[in-house]
């Protein structure tokens, strides 16, 4: 029988500080989540190991070196308030919600609305929202937003989460011309209308569908090789984690 917790504290120094995630908050919020929890029962016993698993509609439970990397790079305080793109089964949230104040999640499945909202309830966290939508709009009712994470890749950053973030807030998000390959991008506001972005690396998330992203796999295809858009955020510059150190050292191929 699989020790959890021991397999999770193996999966933390393993996967997570090997990979150079130093941010005391972080290390701590993953060995506090419970992985196993969110796979489905056949694949608890594989809930550690340093890749995703399926969950369900297509859709799968981020690689656990990623979810940590992405919320170090959003930087996240415990006053923070944060929207989740992409709940899946929830655990990307459950991590976040270890840190932040609260999270508001959006998923665009009711399949996995209702898992997800079943799973966090079942392990009494209460600072998660998981709402139902199209996750491109954004949630303006819990607006500004400290940071927003997004666990899909889209041609560009949506406009309305830009409206949406405070002054000072991150976006983290991964950016990319092809639905399935992507940069991962930080985007942080400066002032009303001053956004600075810079790339993370090389990764591969499943497609952000929505009405300012990639069209859903039964509407009519994109072009891949339109623009962009006004959105776009990736300048190809690198950036420093909050450790100090530059991202290269997480340029591994992630497949979300």
């Amino acid at each position: 029988m699989t020790d959890f917790n021991e397999a999770r504290e193996r999966m933390v120094e393993r996967q997570i500080v090997r990979r150079g995630i130093r941010d005391p908050q972080v290390l701590a919020a993953m060995r506090r989540v419970p992985r196993e929890a969110f796979v489905p029962d056949y694949l608890r016993a594989l809930a550690y190991e340093d890749r995703p698993l399926p969950i369900g509609n297509e859709q799968t439970i981020s690689q656990p070196a990623i979810v940590a990397t992405m919320i170090e790079a959003a930087e996240l305080q415990s006053g923070d308030i944060v929207l989740d793109v992409g709940t899946g089964s929830g655990y990307a949230a459950a991590v976040a919600a270890a840190i932040a104040a609260h999270v508001y999640s959006i998923e665009r499945h009711p399949e996995l609305v209702a898992t997800a909202r079943d799973i966090l309830a079942r392990l009494n966290i209460s600072n998660v929202t998981v709402h139902l939508g199209d996750a491109t709009t954004g949630l303006a009712e819990h607006a500004p937003y400290n940071a927003i994470i997004a666990a899909a890749g889209g041609p560009h950053i949506p406009a309305a989460w830009r409206k949406q973030l405070a002054i000072g807030g991150r976006i983290v998000m991964p950016v990319g011309r092809e639905r399935h390959y992507q940069r991962l991008v930080k985007l942080v506001r400066r002032g009303e209308d001053d956004y600075r972005s810079c790339s993370l690396g090389e990764v591969s998330f499943v497609p952000l569908v929505g009405a300012d992203a990639w069209p859903s796999p039964d509407a009519a295809q994109c072009d891949p090789g339109g623009s962009v858009g006004t959105g776009g955020a990736d300048d190809r510059r690198p950036c420093p984690m909050s450790a100090g150190e530059p991202a290269s050292r997480h340029r591994f191929l992630a497949v979300a």
